[in-house]
């Protein structure tokens, strides 16, 4: 058995953390890693101590909102936005560091990555957002999909 780089340990994490998603339509984990240790976790889900999606119906589907689109219009939050405050939570500095995530932040996401300093983000998938790339790629942040990253940093194990 060999031992995985750290891209995919990291990588395996995030999907882990993506399983905790109360969300109806798309589980999603974001991890914020510095000098190869984890800082925080986010799932995508509804602020603590309100009613999941689970229980009370999910609003975009309901109004057949379409992926990508109208993101204000939902009970939960973003994995990327549940790291970021879980760090601020608890008083953990995250300039400066990489976000793993299972998907490619949105607008709102990349917005909130460029001013808490995070440097890098590695995804999985998702959609297209034309804006979010032109504004991470103006800001500096490197954007990586893991797979293309895998092909590259095999031998950082």
């Amino acid at each position: 058995m060999s031992r995985p780089a750290w891209h995919e340990y990291f990588m395996d994490i995030t999907r882990m953390v993506a399983k905790r998603s109360t969300c109806l339509r798309r589980q999603v984990g974001a991890i914020l890693v510095k000098n190869k240790r984890i800082l925080a976790t986010g799932y995508n889900g509804a602020p603590s101590g309100l009613k999941h999606c689970e229980e009370v119906g999910c609003i975009r589907q309901d109004s057949s909102i379409p992926s990508g689109q109208r993101h204000e219009l939902c009970r939960g939050l973003h994995a990327e936005q549940n790291a970021i405050i879980q760090a601020a939570y608890y008083g953990t500095p995250i300039a400066g560091s990489t976000l793993y995530c299972t998907n490619k932040p949105c607008v709102i996401c990349s917005k909130m990555l460029i001013n808490a300093g995070i440097n890098k983000i590695i995804y999985e998938d998702g959609y297209d957002d034309l804006l979010a790339a032109q504004m991470l790629s103006e800001a500096g942040i490197e954007v990586v999909r893991f797979y293309d990253e895998m092909s590259l940093l095999r031998k950082d194990k």
